[in-house]
């Protein structure tokens, strides 16, 4: 199966609505519609540093999604890039389809000058952690939040 992964176009809003709806279920929590029309507004907005992606095949049309973000930090003068989001349609996962995405988001990074691509996920989020595990280095920080 070939997975193609472009910027996300005004055109794509329903589809990544969906699939981010759908991640959303999947960490069992959700948003208000506010939050969905400023969230895809922003994307689309180019004095603002959100993007995202997704994933198609000529089969199945748009399969994922990836969600992604400038950050400044202090050990260096370039920016980083967080990984918000990355979701696949359960039935497309396994294709290569989320390593695609990863891919174009390091290519993103790489292309802006962006010291490094990071993310969280969940602990027991073991179909995802196999394909970022044979993709990234695990980080030995823990995360604290108020």
């Amino acid at each position: 199966m070939t997975t193609t992964v472009r910027y996300v176009t005004p055109a794509d809003e329903a589809d990544w609505r969906a699939l981010w709806k759908d991640y959303l279920a999947f960490y069992e929590t959700s948003r208000d519609e506010d939050v969905y029309a400023g969230t895809w507004k922003r994307i689309l907005d180019p004095e603002v540093d959100m993007f995202a992606m997704v994933a198609e095949t000529p089969e199945h049309g748009i399969v994922g999604i990836v969600n992604f973000l400038y950050h400044s930090y202090f050990w260096g003068p370039e920016n980083r890039i967080y990984l918000n989001d990355l979701y696949v349609r359960p039935e497309i996962r396994g294709t290569g389809a989320g390593k695609a995405m990863i891919d174009a988001v390091v290519a993103h990074a790489k292309e802006h000058n962006c010291q490094q691509v990071w993310w969280f996920t969940a602990e027991d989020n073991a179909v995802a952690r196999k394909l970022y595990d044979g993709v990234a280095t695990l980080s030995p920080f823990v995360k604290y939040q108020i």
